[in-house]
Formats: C-alpha cells, structure tokens, sequence
C-alpha cells in the first residue's frame, strides 16, 4: 500500500505511522528522517538543505521533493511506503502525483488524524521533560510524576521546552491549518481521504486506521 498520513501536530502521526507501517509491512517515510539521512550522509540535497537551515531560512518544497523521491525509489519502498510529514502543503501533493505517475503507481490512502485543537494543546503544552536525560518524557495529566517538576527515573528537573509552550503550540496549528489542511480537500477530491478520530489509546486508534485502510 501507498499512504499518506496527515493530522496537526500533536495528533500522535509517528507513533501511528511507526505501528501502521509495521502492521503493513512498508517502510515509514518521515520528513524528519529525511532530512536527518541527507544531512548526516553529506548528500547534495543534504548539503544544500543544511545551507538554508544554517541561515535560518525554509527549505524549498524542491528539495524536500527530492529527497522524497529518492527514498521512494529505493528498493524496500518498491511494494509501498507510510508517508509521514510529507507532501506538506498542495504544491508537494501535485509533486507527488507526478513521482508517482512516472512510476505507473498511485496512491491507496490518505488518512486523516482528527483532533480537536484544544486536546492538541493539552497534549503538546503538557509535556514535561527530564533535564538529565530527554528520554524521560511525562505529561501534567497522562503521566504526571509522583513529585511534580522531579523525574520518577533519576530524580532530575522536569521542564517544559520552548516549544511545547501554548503559544507556540497554536503558532504551530495556525502554520497547520494555513500550510498543510488544504491538502486533505486536495486528496478528498480524488476519493482517497479516510478520516478517523485520533482519540483514545494508541493501539485503539491503530486499530481504526487498520478499519479505515482495509475499505
């Protein structure tokens, strides 16, 4: 299968696509990962991405497209992949119908995380994380620690990260609904977007995403 996952952060898209991608046996494809590979593998894409960071302007969607198109060619992505992060706006969506045409696929899916903004807040602006070590990762109401601002793990600070603020939070879902939203009227338009609820345990929405795949 050939899917794009697409949701507002904070809707639980990795940890979905991880679980997903494995159920279905494709690779995850993430944005993050993308940029990761590249930059760390000094390829020219990477390369190029890096210079635009370092002077703390946006990537162009050209070379986001790029090492997109690159991943899905090589060869465990030949039966399927999970996109994750990416297309983010229509203009990548248009870009992706073209890779995949010259390749004489298409896509299978769209599926659609909905969560209500508010929830997105409360998960995002909730997170506490150890100063010691970032692994320890707790949330004010899903997983507090038995000492509030103490991590439960080695007894270090917790803190809430500058950009699990509320208000960079809504910054972020403005960005959302302004950038990546309109390509779900996009892909709706070519009958491939399942929407599901992103509420309620993780391997319960799983178990939805699998229902809505399988129509």
């Amino acid at each position: 299968m050939r899917i794009v996952l697409v949701g507002p952060p904070g809707a639980g898209k990795g940890t979905q696509a991880a679980y997903l991608a494995k159920n279905l046996g494709i690779p995850h494809i993430s944005t993050g990962d993308l940029f990761r590979a590249n930059i760390s593998q000094g390829t020219p894409l990477g390369l190029e991405a890096q210079s635009y960071m370092k002077a703390g302007q946006l990537v162009p969607d050209s070379v986001t497209i790029g090492m997109a198109r690159d991943r899905m060619e090589q060869a465990d992505a030949v039966n399927g992949f999970l996109l994750d992060g990416f297309p983010r706006n229509v203009a990548q969506a248009e870009a992706l119908d073209e890779i995949l045409k010259a390749g004489h696929v298409q896509l299978d899916a769209v599926l659609d995380l909905e969560v209500p903004e508010d929830e997105v807040v409360k998960r995002i602006a909730g997170r506490r994380i150890c100063r010691n070590d970032s692994a320890h990762v707790f949330h004010v109401t899903y997983n507090a620690p038995k000492t509030e601002g103490v991590c439960d793990a080695c007894g270090g600070e917790l803190y809430q990260r500058d950009d699990d603020s509320e208000e960079t939070v809504r910054r972020r879902l403005e960005v959302y609904h302004t950038e990546t939203e309109p390509i779900i009227d996009y892909y709706r338009a070519q009958n491939l977007v399942e929407t599901i609820s992103a509420l309620g345990k993780v391997d319960e929405v799983t178990a939805k995403a699998m229902t809505a795949l399988k129509k």
